[in-house]
């Protein structure tokens, strides 16, 4: 059997299909069987007023399009379009196969996967940006 298997600590919430989980006062596992179901872990959503960078303002369509405020359709064109902008800033080659797994992330409509892949860029973005850096 596969699918995501999601690892909760005391309390934490959840957003599944747009109703907020919380889990209980241990530590818990949770198999998502479901395919396409929309996940987002509260404790790494992204504030409206977060999204002030180029990587971060990719994640937070993902997570428009997982949270259900915005369509997979009007999401989908907005999300690769800031993939394909951040491939023309990150030319490291760790950085472009994440980019690339994203973007087939999309296209196979696993958002979850994709938001993933485009958080795994956050820390080499903000190395870029404090070493004044032009990106995206």
């Amino acid at each position: 059997m596969s699918g995501l298997v999601l690892k909760l600590g005391p309390k934490e919430r959840v957003l599944v299909n747009g109703a907020v989980i919380e889990n209980g006062d241990r530590r818990s596992r949770l198999s998502i069987l479901t395919p396409n179901a929309n996940i987002l872990r509260l404790r790494d959503a992204i504030r409206p007023t977060e999204a002030n960078t180029p990587v971060r303002r990719v994640c937070y369509i993902a997570q428009l399009i997982l949270s259900g405020d915005a369509t997979e359709i009007e999401g989908r064109t907005q999300l690769l379009r800031g993939i394909e902008q951040l491939a023309q800033a990150f030319d490291d080659a760790d950085s472009r196969e994440a980019l690339s797994e994203a973007a087939d992330a999309v296209h196979s409509g696993e958002f979850y996967r994709a938001l993933k892949r485009l958080r795994s860029l956050l820390p080499r973005e903000e190395v870029l940006l404090n070493n004044g850096q032009r990106l995206a």
